[in-house]
């Protein structure tokens, strides 16, 4: 088995090393969320797919949600009834195709998710708008490139 190389003898490695931390530090603060409203990490984690779907202005089904999650049919069912009794979700016929059934998030979940992830979010802006667009744009390839590495296991 190769030996694997010194921190310092790789200099990008701190970037790995500082990714890692903070989606471990995001993982975190989801969990808290979660905790304190009574819910499952797969719930934060369905919202947060139903809310970037509802910004993209895409419909997203049962199936196609538990496909992101990587759920079963029986799992996406359990997890749509929980978050629909809770009033988190609503599941409304589509308006492409009104013999699909898409579940949509409550504003009630959104304005929740805004109140505690808000603060979050605002500091990370601040952050951005301290780079030109040129960083910006190695920013996002980066955070890009990685989110892509990382899907690729999904398949």
């Amino acid at each position: 088995m190769p030996t694997p190389p010194r921190p310092d003898a790789v200099p990008e490695l701190e970037f790995v090393h500082l990714l890692r931390a903070v989606a471990v530090e995001l993982g975190l603060h989801s969990a808290r969320f979660a905790n304190q409203n009574g819910m499952h990490p797969t719930d934060v984690r369905a919202l947060i797919a139903l809310m970037d779907a509802r910004r993209a202005g895409e419909e997203m089904t049962a199936g196609r949600l538990g496909a992101e999650l990587g759920l079963n049919s029986a799992g996406t069912t359990a997890l749509v009834d929980r978050l629909e009794r809770a009033g988190q979700v609503r599941r409304v016929r589509g308006e492409r195709d009104r013999r699909r059934v898409v579940v949509e998030v409550e504003e009630r979940a959104v304005e929740l998710g805004q109140a505690f992830f808000g603060p979050l979010i605002e500091r990370s802006l601040e952050l951005l708008r301290g780079y030109d667009e040129r960083q910006l744009a190695a920013i996002r390839g980066f955070l890009g490139g990685v989110r892509e590495a990382a899907a690729e296991g999904r398949e």
